[in-house]
């Protein structure tokens, strides 16, 4: 037996592992940039152990982490591709003969990718995606929700999603985004979504000859366990300048939330589409609606568009809708919203649509929203603020076109937090509704409204006893135009010596119903930890309702004051939010009077018999001889977010005075669709307010509705918009149904 043949087994393993440690130790690429500190772990370490500075080998096998505010870049040493590694990145360098792949598990890559001869096939692998490359510039993020979105500027990319195996092409000027459900699409990008650059003079690397020389002639320094290495060549001015840079926010922390991850993502967004197609009842008119519903961001500026058509069932287009020469005011409708910053800014602002408004702690105002009835009417309102140096400020106005009818609904807020040592906060509110009867949609502005106005679309005429649609005789319009037999017997009314027609119908002119409150509270938070925080608070509150004396409508002044003493809000586990309130009301007083559904109660007309009257919210409030009495109570909400998939929040009240009782519920149950396959959106709510059974549906007291986004393909969703609310039409009450049948497409 030879001696080959009687150790060949040891001498294959020593081979095997001789030529395995060679692949394992080959150096094939270099990094040419570091900003902070950026590890590499070796292949079989145990951890990241190692700082790299300019120069420092990459062997295959090889990974990198680049932390927070950290920057890195890397050139292959045979293509002289170059790979920039931005902040909170983690990705591994893996070469075989035939194909080079980076493996990132999270963070963000950009990608020049050489074309040469005998270049490799280039690959990046997430957990998710595979692209496949030869010879472009790209960019990657990954985020560790599961998300993949590619960004292509030079060349051809192939995406694959390892779920489905589906695969789509990135090509310059689109994005790819794939994730862990299966879906994968392909969509435009704007420039300013691809992720920045940290250092664009990165683009020619120097030759390996070049690196090897720059090291031999670095000086050597004292080694520390910690050393923040920056490029030995590069000016003082240059590293200032690079420190101070923007970079945009596309790679996310391990640490942060998911939620946090995505509204980081969606605030990114420069600009974005929806086309909704479908149907939407107007005055009581059902419309084929289509929509474009453009957003635009620039910075801390938001412009979001509603362009809206409505066709009837024979093809003619709602014309009234864009008639901007009569009526200038119609320009506002096209806007959604305008805004500037965030809440938290030291100046925000927001034009148009206004949802979930709340003044302090909500005595006054609570949740009001100004779209409950969007589009059958479209309200323009404002709503801004300020914080500085531990004041805060807002002031809001519900509907700037309400002003034309005698004002609208407006509030104040201010508040001040004595230090952060000792943070008591003292805030008081304002807010008035300067006159409900602007509530009243009157279309021709002759200051009758709608609901008494027989011709709503003609400013000269407004009474037709007969309803024939001849005008009865009106002052200022020729006698020719005259119904002669106006009250509709068949007998000329040249011929009648006793005629009975309708009087002149109510006029909001002169008339001014006002609703004025203001209210002071106190807070402090007795308990901060990290699984709990407490605030107690009280609050002190008044309404004030004018009175009105006219031949068509009266209305007694009436005031009345509420207290919370204490109030208790907990926060457990940033997960359940719990409020208790023990409440005292004095007179005519209507805790979170202005609630969401204001708009909705805030003037009701009343159909008793052959007349039309009107109330306002107060009015129906008080119409009991008991309502004055004084009641106390208590107030409780609990609203919690389960693994970011459910969110509900609901609150009840019980207010008593001998056998009088005053009672609300409300309720909103939301879920995180992104969980949920083929859903794009799933919400639900319901309102009763101020009424002795809050959970009996049929009352001009409740509103309620859902919305549910049915997603058909990849940023198409079918939506069903749905709110119901109840009116006295005269004959008792009838459900008013508002519903909405969109297809919204986003891209």
């Amino acid at each position: 037996m030879s001696i080959f043949s009687k150790y060949s087994g040891t001498i294959i393993i020593f081979l095997s592992l001789s030529i395995l440690e060679v692949v394992q130790s080959e150096t094939i690429a270099r990094m040419i940039k570091t900003k902070g500190e950026v590890m590499i772990k070796r292949l079989g370490s145990s951890g990241y152990d190692k700082v790299a500075k300019p120069g420092a080998e990459i062997n295959n096998g090889d990974a990198c982490e680049v932390g927070s505010q950290e920057f890195a870049a890397v050139v292959y040493l045979d293509d002289r591709s170059i790979v920039k590694i931005k902040e909170n990145t983690r990705f591994q360098f893996i070469d075989t003969p035939n194909t080079r792949t980076i493996n990132i598990e999270l963070g963000t890559l950009l990608n020049d990718i050489k074309t040469q001869k005998n270049s490799k096939a280039f690959r990046i692998e997430t957990p998710v995606s595979v692209a496949s490359v030869k010879g472009t510039k790209f960019a990657v993020v990954v985020n560790p929700s599961g998300v993949d979105q590619f960004y292509g500027m030079e060349g051809i990319v192939e995406v694959m999603n390892l779920v489905t195996g589906k695969t789509v092409s990135l090509t310059p000027g689109t994005k790819v985004i794939s994730d862990i459900a299966g879906n994968i699409i392909q969509a435009p990008a704007t420039p300013n979504e691809y992720p920045e650059d940290p250092d664009p003079e990165v683009e020619e690397p120097p030759r390996e000859e070049e690196i090897k020389e720059n090291i031999k002639e670095e000086p050597k320094k004292v080694e520390k366990k910690q050393i923040e290495q920056e490029p030995a060549p590069e000016p003082e001015e240059e590293i200032k300048e690079i420190e101070e840079e923007p970079i945009e926010d596309s790679s996310v922390e391990p640490s942060e939330p998911e939620e946090e991850i995505l509204e980081k993502a969606e605030s990114g967004k420069s600009f974005g589409m929806g086309l909704s197609i479908g149907s939407a009842t107007i005055d009581g008119t059902m419309y084929n609606q289509f929509s474009l519903r453009p957003e635009f961001s620039f910075g801390k500026v938001g412009i979001g568009l509603d362009l809206g058509l409505y066709i009837d069932n024979e093809g003619n287009i709602l014309k009234d809708t864009w008639d901007i020469s009569q009526d200038p005011s119609l320009i506002f409708d096209k806007f959604l919203f305008i805004r500037w910053g965030k809440e938290t800014d030291p100046f925000w602002l927001k034009w148009g649509s206004m949802e979930n408004v709340t003044l302090g702690y909500g005595g006054l105002v609570n949740g009001y929203s100004n779209m409950m009835e969007f589009p059958s009417v479209r309200r323009v309102g404002i709503n801004s603020g300020f914080n500085l140096a531990g004041f805060t400020g807002n002031i809001f106005v519900a509907n700037l076109k309400d002003f034309s009818r005698g004002g609208s609904l407006v509030g104040i807020r201010g508040s001040y937090t004595l230090s952060k040592t000792f943070p008591l906060k003292l805030g008081f509110n304002v807010v008035t509704d300067m006159n409900q009867f602007a509530g009243l949609t009157d279309k021709d502005d002759d200051t009758y409204p709608d609901v008494f106005d027989d011709f709503p679309e003609d400013s000269t005429l407004w009474n037709d006893t007969d309803g024939d649609g001849i005008p009865d005789p009106h002052s200022g319009i020729d006698s020719s135009m005259w119904d002669i037999d106006a009250d509709g017997n068949n007998i000329s009314d040249d011929d009648e010596s006793d005629l009975s027609l309708k009087q002149t119908p109510f006029s909001i002119e002169g008339k001014q119903a006002a609703a004025t409150g203001f209210s002071f509270d106190i807070g402090y938070p007795i308990m901060k930890t990290k699984i709990m925080t407490v605030e107690i608070y009280s609050e002190y509150s008044m309404l004030n309702f004018s009175a009105v004396n006219d031949e068509q409508f009266t209305r007694p002044n009436r005031e009345g004051t509420g207290i919370t003493i204490p109030g208790v809000r907990a926060n457990l586990f940033k997960f359940l939010n719990l409020t208790l309130e023990f409440r005292i009301k004095e007179d005519y007083f209507i805790p979170q009077f202005f609630d969401q559904a204001y708009d909705l109660t805030r003037v009701v007309p009343d159909f008793s018999g052959d007349t039309t009257t009107v109330f306002t919210k107060d009015m129906l409030r008080f119409n009991s001889p008991n309502s004055n009495k004084s009641t106390n109570g208590l107030f409780g909400s609990a609203g919690f977010n389960i693994f970011n998939f459910v969110t509900l929040e609901a609150s009840y009240t019980s207010m008593k005075a001998d056998t009088t009782e005053f009672n609300s519920f409300n309720a909103v149950l939301a879920l995180n669709t992104e969980n949920i396959p083929k859903f794009s959106v799933a919400s639900a709510y319901y309102q009763h307010n101020n009424d002795k059974d809050p959970f009996k549906i049929e009352s001009e007291n409740s509103v309620f509705g859902y919305r549910i986004g049915w997603e058909v393909s990849k940023g198409v969703s079918l939506i069903w918009d749905y709110r119901q609310f109840y009116r006295d039409t005269g004959t008792g009450l009838e459900p008013v149904k508002q519903t909405s049948i969109e297809t919204a497409f986003s891209f």
